[in-house]
């Protein structure tokens, strides 16, 4: 008889190298140089473009020291785009682009509402404190260079640039984008991760500082401070939805209480007439996935 045969013992399993950290889900892969490139690339195409405008609006029979209320509105909105050109461009050398990156996602409604009534008592509560201190009581510079006490024209175009373009677009760019490559910075100190909150300190010290010409000196540490606080907003609800939503409202109430001592039913109604203008605007991008790269093999692809 012939003894079974035995079958050799397993190989050793060879050792795995451990798995790489995953990335949350709004934390794109983009490199911490994009974020001094976009700011620069920005401010140079804003400043160009703004010198554009003004020298059309004086040949249009202007004047480029005193610019008229439309070519500063005008001025104001390509100013901004050159943000978000600048944003969309880097973010693109990636490859592609989504606007989920951005934070373009939905929300749940509570994290969202609790997060913006949070984040908002925080930055009036420090406001006031600030303001009380030193004695403030002053107005931004922004709305009256816009005209909005010269015609009705000029109010509602100062309406719909303040509270629903500038939210969209500086959001976009400051806790969109900027926010979204510091926030992988890893810088880690007795075991917590510090990137995500010095990328919030850094990104709301750029913000403070993007309103130098907008409001008064003195404000632009509150205004730093409100940058701050809506990128933890940001971190928390996964979606630059809250976001926007604060920066319409505050610049809603700065411009109904500060400028034009509106009552409150009229400030209601231009809160909810902002929020709902851009949420038509930008509630398509959270629907669906849109990816395209530069180059010659560009695609597009919705889902």
């Amino acid at each position: 008889m012939t003894s079974p045969r035995v079958p050799p013992p397993p190989a050793p399993a060879a050792p795995t190298a451990p798995a790489a950290p995953k990335r949350p889900r709004d934390e794109p892969d983009w490199p911490l140089w994009t974020a001094p490139a976009a700011v620069l690339l920005g401010l140079g195409l804003g400043i160009v473009g703004t010198i554009l405008v003004e020298i059309v609006g004086a040949a249009a029979g202007g004047s480029l020291s005193h610019p008229t209320p439309a070519a500063s509105i005008i001025g104001d909105v390509v100013f901004d785009l050159g943000f978000v050109g600048a944003a969309l461009y880097f973010a693109g050398m990636r490859g592609r682009l989504r606007a989920a990156d951005f934070g373009f996602r939905w929300p749940g409604l509570t994290p969202a509402v609790v997060g913006v009534l949070a984040a908002g008592a925080s930055y009036y509560l420090v406001t006031t404190v600030y303001a009380s201190l030193l004695g403030l009581n002053g107005k931004e510079k922004l709305p009256s260079e816009l005209g909005v006490n010269k015609s009705t024209a000029a109010l509602i175009a100062a309406a719909v640039f303040v509270c629903v373009l500038a939210p969209i677009a500086e959001e976009f760019f400051f806790r969109g984008f900027i926010f979204g490559v510091l926030r992988r910075m890893g810088i880690e100190v007795a075991g917590r991760q510090l990137g995500p909150w010095l990328a919030a300190v850094a990104t709301g010290i750029l913000f403070g500082l993007a309103h130098t010409g907008s409001a008064s000196s003195q404000y632009l540490i509150p205004l730093g401070f409100l940058g701050f606080v809506l990128c933890l907003l940001r971190w928390r609800t996964g979606s630059l939805y809250p976001c926007m939503a604060l920066h319409s409202i505050n610049n809603s109430l700065a411009l109904g209480v500060n400028q034009e001592k509106w009552n409150a039913p009229e400030i209601l109604a231009l809160m909810a007439g902002a929020l709902i203008v851009i949420g038509v605007l930008t509630a398509p991008l959270a629907g669906r996935s849109v990816q395209f790269a530069w180059g010659p093999r560009s695609r597009i692809t919705d889902s």
